[in-house]
């Protein structure tokens, strides 16, 4: 019988074929990612490399879209040597198989953005984790909606305001995140009665407005709406159907999620629209500090903290260029 693939890789590791030992003697972390192409990934992937020069270790970057992929990765940093890695899981189910291939080899794991989950459905504590509290994100979401309308005068319990709420309540995160924002509307007078769901087919721009338009059409009465969803994409959708139906931008007052190019593109334009921010999220907390806390606990035995949530930070017209500089440095 042949060598089994744990042999064959710790024989590749040892003969240093698998990748860079001979030209890179420093520690190596992995930070596997579910779809590399996004710009979200791609910032976390940025801040890791620079965690790893400024405090010498290098960092494997790895695209894993699907569950084979995933083990296939962790195989592939086993053989590289490396200490460990930080992971954003395509399928959180897969967390046992993870927690069991990253202890077969002995290596650190930790979670970012998606958290791993047990085969009892409830997460794995035993995997530090870096996430994002996306019921938080959506009530500040919320709580800035509301604090806009009050400097216009909008009074939220008179039935004149309306609420779209655009929907794509099968993925966990798009249901917090827009439940957080509704609640917080309602805490500040807003009637539930004047909550409207979207459901959308698809979280982006097209998809936003493909969901809104017949909600706006059908509420034709109501000339005051507030937008919320699950990013900036989806709320820029509700926005522009919104104005197709002759609102102004005095009108509408739409808030994403994310802080993406999409938003920052609204922001550039000459004139205000009725987008009026987006909540900021932070790829450098989450690639910078998690690749960081990885290598100290596979180097030094310094274990990170069990559980961290980060925060957003409104960005509007006014400072987004400010706060993504500060972002970037």
């Amino acid at each position: 019988m042949g060598p089994t693939r744990r042999e064959m890789l710790a024989l590749m590791a040892g003969l240093g074929l698998a990748g860079c030992a001979r030209s890179d003697d420093r520690p190596k972390i992995g930070f596997i990612v579910k779809q590399p192409e996004e710009q979200w990934f791609q910032s976390e992937w940025f801040h890791a490399d620079r965690a790893g020069a400024e405090h010498g270790f290098t960092v494997i970057k790895i695209g894993a879209p699907d569950g084979d992929r995933v083990l296939s990765a962790i195989d592939t940093l086993a053989a590289k040597n490396a200490l460990g890695f930080v992971i954003c899981t395509p399928d959180p189910k897969l967390g046992p198989a993870i927690r069991q291939s990253a202890a077969m080899w002995g290596l650190k794991v930790m979670s970012v953005d998606d958290r791993l989950i047990g085969p009892d459905g409830d997460p794995i504590e035993s995997i530090p984790h870096v996430g994002i509290s996306a019921l938080n994100i959506g009530t500040m979401a919320g709580q800035v909606i509301a604090r806009e309308a009050a400097g216009r005068g909008w009074d939220l319990a008179s039935g004149e305001v309306g609420l779209l709420r655009l929907a794509f309540d099968s993925l966990q995160t798009g249901l917090e995140r827009t439940q957080g924002g509704r609640d917080a509307l309602i805490a500040a007078g807003l009637p539930a009665s004047a909550v409207y769901d979207a459901p959308q087919r698809t979280t982006d721009t097209e998809g936003g407005f493909t969901a809104a338009n017949p909600v706006l059409t059908r509420m034709g009465a109501i000339r005051k709406w507030a937008i919320i969803g699950m990013n900036d994409e989806a709320v820029l959708g509700g926005v522009r159907a919104a104005e197709g139906l002759g609102l102004s931008r005095s009108d509408i007052i739409g808030v994403g999620i994310g802080g993406s190019g999409s938003a920052t593109a609204e922001f550039s334009k000459a004139n205000p629209t009725g987008f009026f921010a987006s909540i900021l999220l932070s790829p450098k907390r989450h690639g910078y500090d998690t690749a960081l806390a990885l290598y100290r606990w596979g180097e030094a035995g310094e274990a990170p903290a069990p559980l961290v949530y980060t925060d957003g930070l409104e960005m509007t017209r006014d400072n987004w260029q400010a706060l993504l500089a500060e972002q970037n440095a």
